[in-house]
Order: C-alpha cells, then structure tokens, then sequence
C-alpha cells in the first residue's frame, strides 16, 4: 500500500511539474527587464518583427537584425555585413522555420537567458547590445538565426 501511495504522489507531482514551471507574460517582462534592461524596447521590436514576417516585408525585417551576424542556411554558412545583401538574400538567409517561429511566437513561451531572448525554442535569438563603453545607450535586435 505504502508503494503505491509513493507512486501516486510521484505522479501528481510529474503532472503538476509543468503548470509550476509555467511562465506568464509579465514574467517573461520582469526577466527580460531584470537580464537585459530595457523590456519595453524589447516589446517594440517583438511586435515590429511579427508584423514584419507576417507581411513579408524584407527591408522591415532587415532592419531588425544587428549587423554583421553569420547565417547558416542550406547548409551553408553567410557572413552579412550589411543591410541590402540581408534584403536581396532574405528567403534564402530565413528560411520558413526561423519566419514562422517569430510570426507565431507566444511571449509566454519566450526563452529568456543571460544571452539573449529565445523565440521558438532558439530559432531566432534576439539581446540587448550596447551602443557605446558605457552601455548608456543599447539597441535590440536579432544576433542569431538558427535555420
């Protein structure tokens, strides 16, 4: 009796585990907030890269990457450094993939590290650089795309 009231208590707490680890939207901001700095920038630039991918905009999406970053697609490896190569190679530097994980990306589901954000279980990976030594002034952006 004793070994299956172990084994019900294990799995109510198996079951359970997930809702405890489940994240809200004002969790994902406090993280992003308390890592990164500057949450509502983040903010802006998630809901301008979705529309951007939702209407197929390339110079919008482009200009939500930060440059130069190295690209694997088709089995290749790009090095861009600058905006209009990132346009006129858009649908071969961003596959479906890494489009539809931002397009439909939950921001509860966000990952949030010391790294960056991670969309889609780090399909795209967007941080907060620093423009100048002392950090003053960051910028959000795309650093990684994992097609």
């Amino acid at each position: 009796m004793l070994r299956l009231a172990s084994c019900l208590a294990l799995a109510v707490t198996l079951v359970a585990a997930p809702l405890a680890y489940a994240q809200s939207e004002e969790d994902v901001m406090a993280n992003i907030e308390n890592i990164h700095g500057d949450a509502e920038g983040f903010f802006e630039v998630f809901g301008g890269l979705q529309d951007a991918m939702m209407f197929d905009n390339p110079d919008a999406i482009a200009d939500y990457v930060l440059l130069p970053i190295t690209i694997d697609a088709n089995g290749e490896t790009y090095d861009i450094d600058n905006q209009q190569d990132l346009v006129d190679n858009l649908d071969t530097l961003i596959q479906d993939a890494p489009r539809e994980a931002i397009r439909t990306q939950d921001v509860a589901d966000l990952i949030v590290t010391s790294e960056g954000v991670g969309f889609n279980g780090g399909a795209v990976w967007v941080s907060n650089i620093c423009l100048d030594d002392a950090c003053n002034e960051t910028k959000w952006g795309i650093i990684a795309i994992n097609n």
